[in-house]
């Protein structure tokens, strides 16, 4: 399948996902964890914009600010769909003629920013649909496609900070890709709590910890031995965090991996601080958290040793 048919049928479904969003919906996380679905949807559309006065000529200078903000008004489908149209038939005379394109990095073939478009098209699909709740339906023989040109690609792409770390343990072509991609393709809703919970811990934020906590939350601390201490209901929950905070000398936690299944999460980390000789001291440990309505109910506490 040559790269304009794969772009048609990736934009296609793109415009068919944001069909599906439902009206209470565009507020919602996505995979992209610093996109509501609004801000993901506005990015496609975005590209799909731009693609129009590049592949005709024009540089990223010529189109100046003229696509920034929003793009979606009060009729986010029609815009998607009206910009896929306008990209899509973009897309045929420059890349049948072996046209080039001005982009941020310079000079590149029509065709491979073609492929980078298409590639984008069929992730945020995915994004967009598991966001949603809708199927996820991607194309077999885009994501082979997309799977064939990203082979090579993939460190540039990691190394650029592009994309994440990639995500093993998939066997389908579609869950391969998505993890090559850095998307983990057993992301739901739920992981956006547990992010949010993550980062509010590295910032050292306890309203942001507490904003991804319910009113009745139960925490289980790590000390003392051998079983911890139990707190119940968010301002003892709170109180516990803002002492840990605020009498540890630069307290610090880092996460190394989440997994989230269904409602259960498990969050491994490590939290350091200084010790006062010019050193770190740290622990590492893990979380098994519960979750209920898109917040975190339940965070108990194990340490190593």
């Amino acid at each position: 399948m040559d790269v304009v048919e794969m772009h048609r049928r990736a934009s296609e479904e793109f415009v068919r996902q944001v069909a599906s969003v439902g009206a209470d919906q565009w507020g919602d996380p996505t995979p992209c964890s610093a996109w509501t679905v609004r801000e993901l949807v506005n990015h496609v559309v975005g590209e799909e914009r731009w693609t129009v006065p590049l592949l005709a000529g024009g540089t990223i200078a010529d189109v100046g600010d003229s696509l920034d903000g929003d793009l979606l008004g009060d009729d986010p489908a029609s815009a998607a769909a009206h910009a896929a149209r306008a990209a899509q038939n973009a897309v045929i005379e420059p890349v049948l003629r072996g046209a080039t394109v001005q982009l941020s990095y310079g000079e590149e073939q029509a065709a491979e920013y073609v492929y980078q478009l298409t590639a984008d098209h069929l992730v945020h699909s995915w994004d967009l649909a598991v966001a949603i709740g809708s199927a996820a339906d991607l194309d077999p023989a885009v994501v082979d496609g997309i799977a064939t040109w990203f082979k090579d690609r993939e460190e540039l792409y990691r190394g650029g900070g592009a994309i994440g770390v990639r995500v093993e343990g998939f066997s389908d072509p579609a869950g391969v890709l998505l993890g090559a991609f850095g998307r983990d393709p057993g992301w739901t809703p739920a992981w956006a709590a547990v992010d949010r919970l993550n980062a509010g811990f590295e910032r050292g934020d306890v309203d942001a910890i507490m904003a991804e906590m319910t009113p009745d939350c139960v925490f289980e601390s790590t000390s003392p031995a051998p079983d911890g201490a139990r707190f119940v209901g968010g301002q003892a929950v709170r109180e516990q965090w803002e002492q840990l905070f605020q009498q540890t000398n630069d307290a610090r936690f880092e996460f190394e991996e989440s997994v989230v299944l269904g409602d259960r999460a498990i969050v491994r980390w490590r939290f350091s601080w200084n010790s006062g000789d010019g050193e770190r001291g740290h622990v590492r440990g893990v979380d098994i958290l519960r979750l209920r309505d898109g917040k975190v109910a339940e965070k108990l506490s194990y340490v190593k040793g």
